[in-house]
């Protein structure tokens, strides 16, 4: 085996006139070089054993720094998702809006850390997890030990510490419950939001989780989900959509001769940066979902980007079609709807699948928009369409577009691509099983804060905003509330 021997003296001479000749950086560049070169001469001395477990432990390094940078980025949609739904409704609301989306997340970390990553990922049954409460127990992986020893079995595919799996999975519980935020603005109380949120991330979602990604009957049966269509934006989707119904419309949105009243967004800059922030976002939550660096997260990122593009492109034009004008506010739930629909297959699909998908998610919101309206379910920010409709959506676009040649998984092949209808039978099963559960479970939880705490605020603070009654403070002071002193917003 080649020895590579560096005489330091010299190496520190040679530097020296480095630096006298060219800058503080690339002399910088230059020993960060060297100094790797040394280090792999030493280790090129060493055993293929030693060489291997060298490489394993820069694979794990490198693996684990995209897991968190990826986790970063969902975690940052948070923002995105209170510039979305604050600059979707009325500015008497705004720092009621803010204030949730900046909430949950805290307050689904710790639900998370206490009850719901064990229940998602603990090994258990096929129903829920039962172990690694409080992130508590051993994570051996089999990519960095010899066997699988600890107590989060269903995780033990991806050689990343503990910490950094729980990190990217909490970063999607808050995702599940900042989607319910929008659907039930501008008239839930505050705290009622904040309790339910404590539910559905504690208890909820992690047992549809479990369901899917945590080894429970669904994975079993062959559901694929690989990012969350089902998991993480139906299971909001469906909370929203009972939320919006059990606690009715805002005041004057439908009024009592008929028609439907429209309740602006007081800042629709805000709202398409929201947006923006949404769609970089993504590009943690489909590429992180590998967990591991390699040239798939390149591949998904391009498809939830083309799924993204087609379906904001789709959602522009059947907006301008049905209302005669383009509708800024559609052309943003069109390029979220084409993400949603996208992040359950985004590993599985060709690049025309992907466009396709997209598209047909960007047709879907607006016809979903318009429906719910004809039905009087009052959703301010469009949610239950973005998410509910499109993960299924999504979902089902798997069963679908799914292609064996780019799964490698004969298994995992779409009606389209195979004739096979089985995965398809399988997404259906999981679509109908999911809803149903969340249907029964989230009205529940509605219901039992409903009648203990009472869920909407009067109509004197819902007509003021809730910025005063809640929280005491307004987002714009001294600006003249056109809505509250004039009285033009139909209440």
């Amino acid at each position: 085996m080649l020895k590579i021997k560096t005489n330091r003296k010299k190496l520190n001479i040679f530097i020296n006139k480095i630096k006298k000749s060219y800058s503080l950086q690339g002399c910088v560049l230059l020993s960060a070089i060297l100094l790797l070169s040394s280090t792999y001469a030493v280790y090129a001395q060493d055993s293929p054993a030693d060489l291997k477990t060298v490489t394993g432990e820069l694979k794990v390094g490198l693996d684990t720094l995209w897991v968190v940078l990826a986790s970063i980025l969902v975690i940052f949609m948070n923002a995105g998702f209170a510039m979305l739904e604050t600059g979707f409704c009325r500015r008497k609301n705004a720092v009621n809006l803010l204030s949730k989306n900046l909430i949950v997340f805290a307050v689904s970390t710790i639900a998370f850390w206490v009850l719901g990553f064990g229940l998602m990922f603990g090994d258990g049954n096929g129903i829920l997890g039962l172990q690694g409460f409080f992130l508590g127990g051993a994570d051996n992986s089999p990519a960095v030990g010899d066997a699988y020893e600890g107590v989060y079995g269903s995780l033990s595919w991806t050689g990343v510490p503990l910490a950094a799996k729980f990190l990217f999975q909490v970063a999607f519980a808050g995702t599940a419950a900042t989607i319910v935020s929008g659907a039930v603005a501008e008239r839930i109380k505050f705290i009622d939001f904040l309790l339910f949120s404590v539910l559905l991330v504690a208890i909820a979602y992690p047992m549809i989780g479990h369901w899917v990604w945590g080894g429970g009957w669904l994975s079993q049966l062959g559901f694929q989900d690989f990012a969350g269509s089902t998991v993480v934006h139906s299971v909001g989707g469906w909370c929203a959509l009972t939320g919006a119904m059990i606690l009715g419309p805002r005041l004057g949105k439908y009024p009592q001769g008929g028609g439907i009243m429209p309740l602006p967004g007081h800042n629709l800059s805000i709202a398409t940066l929201g947006c923006f922030i949404l769609w970089i976002g993504w590009f943690g939550f489909n590429p992180g979902s590998t967990m591991t660096v390699g040239e798939n997260i390149a591949y998904i990122a391009v498809v939830t980007n083309l799924a993204a593009a087609s379906g904001g492109i789709t959602g522009t034009v059947s907006s301008w079609i049905l209302a005669g004008k383009p509708d800024l506010s559609l052309s943003i739930n069109g390029i979220l709807s084409g993400l949603v629909a996208i992040t359950a297959g985004c590993s599985m699909v060709s690049y025309s699948s992907a466009i396709m998908i997209g598209a047909f998610g960007g047709i879907l919101v607006v016809f979903a928009v318009y429906f719910l309206d004809s039905l009087k379910i009052d959703d301010p920010v469009g949610a239950v369409s973005v998410h509910l409709v499109n993960g299924v959506w999504g979902t089902i676009a798997v069963g679908l577009f799914a292609d064996s040649i780019i799964t490698e998984n004969e298994n995992i092949s779409g009606l389209f691509s195979s004739g096979n209808f089985n995965l398809l039978g399988v997404q259906l099963l999981g679509i109908l099983s999911v809803g149903v559960t969340m249907v029964i479970i989230s009205t529940l939880f509605w219901n039992l804060l409903k009648f203990t705490l009472g869920l909407r605020v009067s109509p004197e603070e819902e007509y003021l905003g809730l910025d005063i009654g809640e929280h005491g403070m307004e987002a714009y002071s001294g600006f003249l509330d056109l809505e509250s002193d004039i009285g033009i917003d139909g209440n």
